[in-house]
């Protein structure tokens, strides 16, 4: 076997590789737009309702925060946003999802022998850097697979030369 019957065979894994790695890299990913997002929180003894808020990045959020039974607090971990929630009165908060990740919201007064397990979660994704990122590590992985596994199955002799 010869080097230039060897040599395509090499490539034949390598270049859809190539190529997959470049659309993994170089074509935008959708991305939803930014809209105005009205979310409504009721807290009580011992919940928010929802507990669990999602929403995309780059959203601008208006927070209605409602309290039906006792003197309440809101705290969103990671945007250092506070309010105090007094039953019959709503508050309203305003800011833009800026980062990704899961937030804790939590109630920051004293509300009663459970107080500390008042929490609640604000989901902001996607995180389309991480999944690109994870891409390419995959195709690259997979390659170097291909690459190792060709490599066991080629001879170790010296190339013969074909006159």
């Amino acid at each position: 076997m010869t080097v230039a019957t060897r040599l395509p065979h090499r490539l034949i894994w390598i270049l859809p590789l190539a190529g997959l790695l470049t659309i993994i890299v170089f074509v935008p990913l959708p991305t939803p737009t930014p809209q105005d997002r009205h979310i409504s929180i009721d807290a009580t003894q011992f919940q928010f309702a929802p507990g669990r808020v999602e929403i995309n990045y780059g959203d601008h959020v208006f927070l209605t925060l409602t309290a039906s039974d006792v003197v309440h607090g809101f705290y969103l971990d990671g945007y250092g946003l506070q309010e105090q929630i007094t039953p019959g009165i709503s508050q309203q908060i305003e800011f833009i999802a800026n980062q990704t990740g899961t937030f804790r919201f939590r109630c920051s007064v004293s509300c009663g022998p459970l107080h500390p397990f008042m929490i609640g979660e604000l989901v902001v994704g996607p995180n389309s850097p991480f999944w690109r990122s994870g891409s390419v590590l995959l195709v690259s992985l997979i390659g170097l697979l291909v690459y190792l596994w060709q490599k066991k199955g080629s001879s170790h002799a010296p190339l013969q030369e074909v006159y």
